[in-house]
């Protein structure tokens, strides 16, 4: 190693706020403190895995926001607080804020659908809220195809500084349970909400 990139690395380090002393304790308790190579190769090896571990720490997690869906003809406010509208079908998952995962809790949630017999009415609406870990859960029943359209579930999600979200959840034919997470978009500072479908 020569020493131009030695100084190289040096400067990499002092970049870091770096002391010295942290790599020449290193060099020491392997025992090549006096080895000018040596110590040059701890200096390169430390400055790798500092860079390294920067960019993991950098990295941001994000979230995939979830799909949005058209709100259809049947949406009706101020659907009944419940978290049951039917038998032999579960619906849970997290809500989660799209810029880093985090959990959202008592976030409102409403859902829509038919019931057994094909029509949509009071019975199976529901709003619901998420826990202190964000977590929410739904017992219904899986609704049969409406029209031409698959077995679906409405969901309407309203959380303070998000974007509003509707959504449409599709149950597996068989399925007697499924996860699905909600991932909402946080609102952009200083611009009107891009989505806002039910004038909140």
């Amino acid at each position: 190693m020569d020493q131009k990139t030695v100084l190289k690395l040096l400067e990499l380090m002092a970049n870091f706020s770096l002391k010295i002393s942290d790599w020449d304790r290193v060099a020491h308790m392997i025992g090549c403190q006096k080895n000018s190579t040596c110590r040059h190769s701890v200096i390169a090896l430390f400055v790798l895995l500092l860079v390294v571990s920067t960019s993991e720490n950098s990295r941001a997690v994000t979230c995939t926001p979830t799909p949005w869906g058209e709100i259809g003809p049947f949406y009706r406010p101020n659907a009944p607080e419940r978290t049951s509208i039917g038998k032999g079908y579960f619906l849970s998952g997290t809500v989660r804020s799209a810029r880093d995962c985090r959990p959202l809790h008592n976030v409102r949630i409403e859902i829509w659908q038919v019931g057994p017999d094909g029509t949509y009415d009071d019975a199976h609406r529901a709003t619901l809220f998420s826990d202190h870990a964000g977590r929410y859960r739904l017992q219904t029943s899986a609704p049969p195809p409406y029209g031409r359209r698959p077995s679906h579930i409405h969901i309407l999600v309203d959380a303070k500084g998000f974007e509003g979200l509707i959504t449409q959840h599709y149950p597996k034919k068989g399925n007697k349970r499924a996860k699905f997470d909600l991932v909402l978009e946080p609102e952009k500072l200083g611009e009107d909400r891009v989505r806002n479908p039910v004038g909140r």
